[in-house]
């Protein structure tokens, strides 16, 4: 697809507000059309021999690697600082066959307000897997001044047919029944340890590809790796769905919803009807979005944040436990380590403990 082509194309999809937010589309039918697009963008300058795309636009700034892992797998890793409110849609050409699945493996760089005085705002990292179906209909809201991360892997087929056991799944199995299912998007949250390590591990080789004449063979290597645990922890899976239709799902409400709850994280939780009032949509349809796009309820959604920063305050502040349980919005120190333990496997004195031993 030539420029102006492509410039045909996006105006007629280019919402240039909507909701708050600055609007427009990528091309997902394949991951060639993908990188082509990006290449072509306005504001984008491409390095073929490092196979790179420099990208600095009114509403982003940043970078995309791309490259052809095996016959079947391309991966891009892209990184991006917003300017402005923006939602990215996928979109998809008549006429060019949309067949690629892709895994997601997405990290944001953000930073929570505290209510310390001596502490105003600390960094937080959200991270999240998504699998996505050829052909489905996705969008992600970002917010100004935040920095994310995309590990995009597009999968054919035949790839998945050659190295992901699909056909061997029990029907009961929950991955096996969103295949099966019209549903087109699911995600997950720590479904591959150490995922963020190893994905700067494949950003590294990236990086070097052209210096050492075994790059494309350790490249293969470290993504079937992460892929195999993505596929392997994903069967194992036990979560429940009821796998509704594609594109039902409103990003741009589901985005300030979790926007919402990041803002609040010091404070109690302002409840699921409080939420749907505010997004001005009903409260089962706002669980049942957010539980699509994250893989979690709402609810539980809340306390997995508030534990996160939790950690972050334990392992690196000196605050008091009963100061860090109020930035996360429990009155009783009691009932925060708890919590935290429950999802920790040891109480916050415990854990700071082992790191100063360490």
């Amino acid at each position: 697809m030539n420029l102006s082509k492509w410039y045909q194309f996006i105006k007629p999809n280019f919402r240039f507000y909507k909701d708050g937010f600055f609007e427009f589309p990528y091309l997902a039918n394949t991951p060639e059309l993908f990188i082509e697009s990006t290449i072509k963008s306005p504001g984008s300058k491409h390095v073929p021999e490092e196979q790179v795309v420099y990208r600095n636009n009114p509403f982003i700034n940043g970078e995309m690697h791309y490259r052809k892992i095996d016959e079947g797998l391309w991966l891009s890793i892209t990184n991006l600082k917003f300017k402005y409110d923006t939602v990215i849609k996928s979109s998809y050409a008549k006429g060019i066959p949309s067949d690629h699945y892709s895994v997601t493996f997405t990290v944001f760089d953000s930073e929570v307000k505290l209510q310390n005085v001596f502490i105003d705002k600390v960094p937080f990292q959200s991270k999240f897997w998504s699998f996505k179906k050829p052909g489905t209909d996705v969008g992600a809201c970002f917010y100004k001044e935040s920095k994310c991360q995309f590990y995009i892997y597009y999968i054919s087929p035949s790839w998945i047919e050659k190295h992901v056991p699909l056909d061997e799944l029990d029907s009961k199995i929950p991955f096996k029944k969103f295949l099966d299912s019209s549903k087109g998007f699911i995600s997950y949250q720590d479904i591959v340890p150490n995922a963020e390590t190893l994905s700067h591990e494949i950003l590294d080789t990236f990086k070097t590809f052209n210096k050492d004449p075994f790059s494309a063979t350790i490249l293969k290597a470290q993504s079937l790796s992460i892929l195999t645990t993505f596929f392997k922890n994903v069967f194992n899976d036990s979560r429940t769905d009821n796998y509704q239709e594609k594109s039902s799902v409103d990003y741009n409400k589901i985005a300030k919803c979790e926007l919402l709850i990041s803002k609040k994280l010091s404070k109690p939780f302002m409840g699921i009807d409080a939420l749907a009032k505010t997004l001005n949509i009903s409260s089962s349809k706002l669980k049942t979005d957010f539980k699509s796009v994250y893989g979690t309820s709402i609810l539980q959604y809340n306390i997995d944040k508030k534990m996160e920063l939790a950690m972050h305050l334990t392992l690196n502040t000196s605050m008091q436990i009963k100061q860090i349980a109020k930035e996360v919005g429990y009155d009783s120190p009691s009932k925060f380590t708890a919590i935290f333990k429950k999802k920790h496997g040891k109480l916050p004195s415990e854990l700071r403990s082992d790191t100063l031993e360490d």
